[in-house]
């Protein structure tokens, strides 16, 4: 990684936050964006500290301009980009019966839209270093999650995107990496929204038993490295995608009696 220009998604926090350090650690200089300014500047700070060279830049990437502001402000400022990971996202935990549409539309905009934009933007620069697009998926965009439907949405849209722009790309000697974390211990529970687009400011898992942030990013740092097609990690993880994939009438009931399981499930035991 010495020498690479990294440019992180949503590294405020969680698994973004991490994959600044994993990278950082390694050489590669990190530009590291997201929505609150304050949060960000924290992260930053850490990272120079740990000798880190770091490049921070406020950025919703639900909105075009910002990214297109942020791909330009990068190159700008170190001439290009060598890799690209696409971490920004938001979660969102009810009923669909129960959930307003804008909700769902809001979390396909961060999601889903931010990972165009950004990829889209991006692009030239990768092609030219002959680079890496990272998505942070999720298993949920291989097994739909009640109680989630517009985010398990999102990352099925992420997810077909990347191998449609990985085929595309075939031949250029770019590499595109769908990484796809099983639970891990971040903040996108806490942030969830709610029916309503309000975030819910707790979790309804127990984190203390997942795969910490860190851990995700040092497979996904190899993965890069290894220029790997797909990252599924967690043995749920593993699990939930192999039985999705040959018992999906199974699955239905098992994801169906996991989630019921939840702090406050509106899902029926």
């Amino acid at each position: 990684m010495k020498d690479k220009v990294v440019l992180i998604t949503g590294a405020s926090s969680g698994i973004g936050r991490a994959l600044a350090f994993a990278f950082g650690l390694e050489g590669a200089t990190v530009v590291i964006c997201g929505r609150k300014a304050d949060a960000l500047q924290a992260v930053s700070n850490e990272l120079r500290q740990a000798g880190i060279h770091v490049l921070a830049l406020t950025a919703d990437v639900s909105v075009e301009a910002n990214v297109k502001t942020l791909i330009e402000q990068t190159v700008t400022s170190f001439g290009k980009i060598d890799i690209l990971i696409n971490n920004a996202g938001v979660s969102h935990r009810s009923m669909l019966i129960d959930t307003e549409p804008v909700v769902i539309q809001k979390v396909m905009d961060i999601n889903f839209m931010g990972t165009v934009y950004a990829t889209r933007y991006a692009l030239p620069y990768i092609q030219l270093a002959k680079g890496s697009i990272v998505g942070i998926s999720s298993i949920a965009g291989y097994r739909g999650l009640p109680v989630r439907s517009g985010y398990s949405a999102s990352k099925f849209a992420m997810n077909g995107f990347l191998e449609a722009v990985r085929t595309e790309l075939l031949h250029t000697g770019v590499h595109v990496l769908t990484a796809c974390p099983g639970f891990t211990a971040s903040n996108i529970r806490f942030s969830a929204l709610d029916a309503h687009g309000q975030a819910k400011g707790e979790t309804m898992r127990d984190e203390g038993n997942m795969m910490t942030a860190e851990e995700c990013a040092d497979h996904i740092l190899k993965a890069v490295k290894n220029r790997k097609r797909e990252l599924v990690l967690t043995t749920q993880g593993k699990i939930t995608v192999f039985l999705n994939k040959w018992l999906p009438t199974l699955m239905d009931k098992l994801v169906y009696n996991t989630l019921a399981k939840e702090k406050d499930s509106p899902l029926k035991q």
